[in-house]
């Protein structure tokens, strides 16, 4: 193993050894192929570390806690999962269900939808075909990135996505990503998504990340999205694990000629959380919307970097991203547009809001615009307040009390966002979960 020899002291105390033991798991079951890109990503990983505060995309987030514990590979836990499914309501759609970064059959549906392929990427690696070979790590490659090439390193099993050109699918794609360990050991998963979506299909895609609460484990993620000529994706993520948990996330999707890429996140969970989506509009007529609603509380840390790359023109992006801050919590948003030179008429508009419940909460923001061409339409604003003292003495006037007025102006706040969710049943949970846990921290 040559890549050993590059791997500082540090990396190799926490990450080797788990990459061995996955190596000897998956002897002989793995291509070629695969086994010298997760080689190559392991030592790309080794070269870039952990990302430090010195890291100009790292500034205002520390993730020293999650370097410094030394994580274990989560085993089959499909037991202890089993419960953690009741919090996730998946009814209508299509299941598809992950622990510990294991595509597990035996708790995702048997109903296939017609012109849909869903189901273990493990498998799909096995007899992957060119589309697969040239579209994985296509969207977003791991040599600037360094969790990026830690889940290739560790790319071994998730969820691999296939829908055929013209087909409109009707119920959603339902991936459940659970973390269950067997004791107060820390674990990790480092699960893969990989969805090829042809030309004129449309789908609904959601992913949700539940864990044990409580316990402590790191989930790295990393999510693919290729899509053809006019293919619609309406992309949903559910983020309410622990809040000992660690979480970093990518989403990244390529669009083709007239597609239409929609994201929503929403990240209601985790003591450390980074999420950065990135949409590479690499054709005429594109349509692109990023929406996210995130709630920061207690010693919490929610960082969100967006990436919306406007690479040919006639395209349009829409972004509109919401925080919610209470006790003594911290929050990051940072939104990147590029529009490259030919993208000529591009129309970009980005809008990033948050919302201090309390004195000892903060936020850093940064709204980043790149442009290199000259008949463009871009535009970007950010805000940053508390609860607005006229608007609660108008409500208090009207015989509301003070806890109503700021319930009332919370759910306003919050509610631009969820009603833009098209699943009813996820947009309830969504909306249930986000005031329960406001309740639960006093502030409603």
């Amino acid at each position: 193993m040559a890549q050993v020899l590059a791997i500082p002291a540090d990396a190799r105390s926490r990450f080797l050894p788990e990459y061995d033991r996955l190596n000897a798991a998956a002897a002989g079951s793995q291509p070629a192929w695969l086994r010298e890109l997760r080689g190559r990503a392991l030592t790309r990983f080794a070269e870039l570390g952990v990302p430090t505060t010195r890291n100009e995309e790292w500034r205002f987030t520390s993730v020293a806690p999650i370097g410094e514990t030394a994580f274990r590979l989560g085993g089959s836990a499909n037991g202890a999962a089993s419960p953690l499914l009741d919090t996730v309501d998946t009814a209508g759609a299509q299941r598809i269900v992950v622990v510990n970064g294991r595509f597990a059959a035996e708790l995702s549906s048997a109903d296939a939808q017609p012109g849909v392929e869903a189901g273990s990427l493990a498998d799909a690696l096995k007899t992957a075909g060119e589309d697969v070979h040239s579209a994985l790590g296509r969207v977003v490659a791991f040599e600037d990135r360094a969790f990026v090439a830690l889940n290739t390193a560790f790319l071994h099993d998730g969820v691999f996505i296939r829908v055929r050109p013209g087909t409109i699918v009707e119920r959603p794609v339902h991936l459940v990503f659970v973390s269950a360990g067997s004791g107060s050991e820390p674990i990790m998963s480092h699960p893969r998504v990989l969805a090829l979506i042809g030309g004129g299909a449309q789908v609904r895609i959601v992913e949700s990340f539940v864990g044990v609460p409580g316990q402590t484990y790191f989930t790295n993620t990393v999510a693919e999205f290729v899509l053809g000529e006019n293919a619609v994706v309406d992309h949903y993520k559910d983020q309410r694990e622990s809040t000992s948990a660690f979480h970093v996330g990518l989403q990244a999707a390529t669009c083709a000629r007239s597609s239409t890429f929609l994201s929503h996140a929403f990240t209601l969970g985790g003591r450390i959380v980074r999420n950065d989506t990135v949409a590479i509009l690499d054709g005429e007529g594109i349509d692109c919307t990023l929406n996210g609603l995130y709630l920061s509380d207690g010693e919490r840390l929610v960082d969100t970097h967006t990436l919306i790359d406007h690479a040919k023109p006639h395209c349009g992006s829409h972004e509109l991203y919401k925080g919610i801050l209470a006790g003594h919590s911290r929050a990051v948003f940072n939104g990147k547009i590029i529009v490259r030179k030919d993208a000529q008429k591009t129309d970009a508009k980005q809008t990033n809001r948050a919302l201090l419940l309390s004195d000892t909460a903060q936020i850093n923001t940064k709204p980043q615009l790149e442009i290199f061409a000259d008949d463009v339409k871009c535009t970007h604003g950010a805000a940053i307040g508390q609860l607005d003292d006229e608007a609660l003495f108008y409500l208090r006037a009207r015989g509301l009390s003070a806890a109503q007025a700021r319930d009332m102006l919370i759910h306003a706040f919050a509610g631009d966002v969820l009603n833009r969710v098209k699943i009813d049943t996820l947009r309830a949970q969504l909306e249930a979960e986000l005031f329960s846990q406001l309740q639960r921290d006093g502030v409603m």
